[in-house]
């Protein structure tokens, strides 16, 4: 199969998974605010409503310039990273966000992939951005979208989650 013929499919899918998750992750700001949740880092996550949609641009624009064969491996990375994605998701219940919200006297979740890796659904997020351009051969889609990424997480979102935890934890304890 040509890449630029699943290139339509792969981004419509993906432009559906994302707004579903917006979706669920505003119903569960809304629970969160209602329990008196405070926001941390609010003044990077704009950067985020950049990088996913310039991401499916290009993936839509380079993915559907190549003349070349589909390249299965990659998109098999990508689809196996699904079930993961939708581990993280249902083990935080509505506790799920795309913002840093944290419930006053909510139970730090620590079990599914929490048992195993600190920040599971960035890692996912990585293999994601990285896998699913270049199943299309949109490979500098892939290289500034996991370069934005990269200094998006550990330059700016990253610290600010691992401080509000650390505010959490002082409050809890």
């Amino acid at each position: 199969m040509k890449a630029a013929k699943l290139t339509p499919y792969l981004v419509a899918a993906l432009v559906v998974q994302r707004l579903l998750e917006v979706r669920r992750a505003r119903q569960n700001e809304a629970w969160a605010r209602e329990g008196g949740a405070t926001e941390y880092g609010r003044e990077h996550y704009p950067l985020f409503f950049v990088l996913h949609p310039a991401w499916l641009l290009g993936l839509w624009v380079e993915g559907r310039a190549n003349k070349g064969e589909v390249r299965w491996g990659w998109l098999l990375t990508a689809l196996a990273l699904q079930p993961l994605r939708y581990w993280i998701m249902h083990t935080l219940g509505k506790q799920w966000n795309t913002r840093i919200l944290i419930v006053p006297n909510a139970e730090r979740v620590t079990g599914g992939p929490f048992r195993y890796f600190k920040h599971p659904n960035y890692m996912v997020v990585v293999a994601e951005l990285l896998s699913v351009p270049l199943s299309v051969g949109a490979t500098r889609t892939a290289l500034w979208a996991s370069l934005f990424n990269a200094a998006l997480l550990l330059l700016i979102r990253i610290p600010a989650e691992n401080r509000a935890l650390k505010e959490y934890e002082r409050q809890t304890s």
